[in-house]
């Protein structure tokens, strides 16, 4: 199965590289387009990652990352009787027992799952999140396929290497089977519950009675006006307002943010609080990284290259070897393109992802929880912008911020003493045995005193280099197979297989070749030729 699935991976690849090779340097080339078409053509797996993959817009050419962020995976909906199953599985009981009613007809629909609504036997309306029957095993069998391509690729083209396209496609994979994985889902819900319980300007929508399971999750009914719904706008300036200081509160207090707030997952609800759905895609800020960003707020607002450099690189937006006049320049240039708008035009997400790409693709390990957070920035700004046209984002970035972040580094302080006083006082304990234990070595040993040094990364250097010699002398012994196998057969020595060749090199050539497809599963696994 794994070999079809290859196979019409590398014919829609291939499809793709002549039409790249035939637009080759048009200035109105449709590649971006054909390339979401044949990622909907092969199926959810591969929507869902080019989704994934519209994160990486650090690397990705413009018109290819706004291509894949408007991929849209919305599908034809499975048939509702065996979403019945599936439910029964996941929440342990029959469907009778949990509900009162359950409407067979899905009422949405997407690429991994779909919704129904139902009613509990307490007469609460409910919305039943239903994953597609066997998109888990469909997702592993597509993706094991997808890195085999991507490796016999990197084999094919090494120039390739430099993105990291192995350790991408692992990164996506990884966490489609956490967004596959609903029990995750009701733990991010849950948490945004108790983060939100009470606010007069959000509402997080139940998670009713633990009803969850690995391919189903219930929740609460909760509807209203989208958010750029045009009766809305009355009300825009309030909302938008109410909207920043959710997020912020999430950025700096909280450490954790809904990753995917466009306009479809935020509805407005009667009592005009802002009602977030689908949290699926949750990213997480530690500490430190909550610091960075603010400094790089600070540092943007500011107008300072310097600072912005520094705080880039304490983000982890630029890493690696940095020639820091050349990236200086290039701030410079960002800061003076910001310094001709209005304030109210500046973008924050866009500053930080024209930081990223100056590094052009030489700083690729940009952390996961980074990208999501450049995500969720645009998305922010474009429903801020979408609610209140004239909304002066920085100045409430600065003032609010600020203050979100001096409360948030004050809420975690007090594990972090409890901890220092904890250790310090186990270490003054234990002085006394270090100290005795020394000075009876010292004189054991003639005074002397005995350095000890620890080497990090030899380990690694050593295991590489029995790898690389292991190579070498598997290449050598087939090269001699062949060779052997070769003068045998010409010889005609030994027994003959069917009165043609030789038995002898027959077995020699068929361990030649073992070795040989050994070697090369060895280097397409290690990406390195």
């Amino acid at each position: 199965m794994i070999v079809i699935r290859l196979t019409q991976i590398a014919w829609a690849g291939f499809g793709l590289a002549v039409l790249a090779l035939r637009q080759r340097g048009s200035r109105s080339s449709t590649l971006p387009e054909r390339l979401c078409a044949t990622l909907q053509r092969l199926g959810p797996t591969f929507v869902k990652a080019g989704q994934a993959l519209s994160l990486r817009q650090d690397i990705l050419p413009a018109p290819y990352a706004v291509a894949l962020q408007a991929l849209q995976d919305q599908v034809a909906a499975f048939p509702g009787e065996l979403a019945i199953p599936e439910v029964e599985r996941a929440l342990g009981r029959p469907i009778d027992e949990v509900f009162a009613e359950f409407e067979t007809a899905p009422f949405a629909a997407a690429s991994i799952a779909q919704v129904h609504k139902a009613v509990l036997h307490n007469g609460d309306h409910i919305i039943v999140k239903v994953r597609r029957p066997g998109i888990d095993r469909q997702i592993e069998q597509d993706m094991r396929a997808l890195l085999w391509a991507v490796r016999l690729l990197v084999g094919m083209l090494p120039r390739l290497r430099r993105f990291e396209p192995l350790r991408i496609v692992e990164e996506v994979w990884a966490n489609l089977r956490k967004e596959t994985d609903f029990r995750q889902e009701a733990r991010n819900i849950r948490r945004f519950m108790e983060a939100f319980a009470g606010s007069p300007t959000v509402h997080i929508p139940a998670l009713v009675d633990d009803l969850y399971g690995d391919s189903a999750v219930v929740q609460e009914f909760s509807s209203g006006l989208r958010i750029d719904d045009p009766k809305v706008k009355d009300d825009g300036p309030r909302l938008a307002l109410a909207f920043v200081e959710a997020y912020l509160h999430q950025f700096f207090v909280l450490g954790v943010f809904h990753g995917d707030p466009h306009p479809g997952n935020l509805f407005i609800t009667a009592e005009g609080r802002i009602c977030f759905h689908d949290f699926g895609l949750v990213g997480f800020l530690d500490r430190a990284t909550r610091r960075n960003l603010a400094t790089f707020t600070q540092a943007f607002i500011q107008q300072d290259a310097d600072w912005l450099l520094d705080a880039a690189v304490d983000l982890g937006v630029l890493g690696g070897e940095l020639d820091r006049a050349e990236f200086r320049r290039g701030i410079e240039e960002i800061l003076a393109d910001y310094a001709a708008l209005p304030l109210k035009d500046w973008s924050l997400a866009e500053a930080l992802l024209r930081v990223a790409r100056l590094g052009q693709g030489r700083n690729i390990a940009i952390p996961y929880n980074l990208l999501v957070l450049m995500r969720a920035m645009f998305e922010v700004e474009y429903v801020v912008r979408t609610l209140d046209p004239d909304f002066m984002l920085l100045d409430t970035l600065l003032e609010k911020g600020a203050e979100m972040l001096k409360t948030a580094q004050q809420m975690p302080a007090q594990p972090s003493v409890a901890r220092l006083k904890h250790e310090t006082v186990l270490t003054m304990q234990d002085v006394p045995a270090i100290l005795g234990s020394w000075l009876h070595r010292m004189q054991g040993e003639g005074h002397g005193l005995e350095i000890g040094f620890r080497h990090r990364g030899l380990h690694s250097l050593e295991e590489h280099l029995d790898r690389s010699s292991n190579r070498v002398a598997l290449a050598l012994v087939t090269l001699g197979l062949y060779v052997a196998a070769s003068l045998l057969m010409q010889h005609s020595i030994g027994p003959r297989l069917y009165g043609e060749m030789p038995v002898l090199a027959a077995l020699g050539y068929g361990l030649a070749l073992w070795f040989t497809w050994r070697l090369a599963r060895s280097i397409a696994r290690s990406g390195r030729l």
